[in-house]
């Protein structure tokens, strides 16, 4: 079951440069940085209330973040919901007609466990499942 937005995804060509304008924006500090090999991005985590923001940069051109900015400039990247169980949630998703880019949940930023539905599915919004790694059973 989805819980709730967990995230929104940016996407940003200079990492630093956009910490500092958010962090200006926001008055408030980025509370993570890291790199997901896996995607070939380095992200930044701000919390604001209940959600976050995270920033994605791509370390490398064939990373899904540089060809997205190389298409649409950087901006609103992706909506994240947090479920309760990702595995299921997969399962019920597929089983629904929904085209998934993830079939089997891997690790993300954040200590997460990720999916990502694909923006033909629906309606062109790109839609991040994530759940704690902590709480997987």
């Amino acid at each position: 079951m989805i819980k709730k937005i967990e995230h929104l995804g940016i996407a940003v060509e200079n990492l630093e440069a956009s910490i500092k304008m958010y962090r200006s924006l926001f008055e408030r500090d980025f509370y993570k940085e890291e790199i997901v090999e896996s995607e070939g991005v380095k992200t930044a985590f701000l919390q604001i209330g209940d959600s976050k923001i995270e920033l994605l940069e791509a370390t490398n051109l064939e990373s899904p973040i540089a060809k997205f900015i190389a298409k649409q400039k950087q901006g609103f990247h992706h909506v994240a919901f947090e479920v309760d169980n990702i595995d299921d949630e997969i399962n019920r998703l597929i089983s629904n007609g929904f085209q998934l880019i993830h079939q089997v949940a891997k690790d993300g930023a954040d200590n997460k466990k990720i999916a990502f539905l694909h923006p033909k599915s629906t309606h062109g919004m790109l839609i991040e499942l994530c759940q704690e790694k902590s709480v997987l059973s």
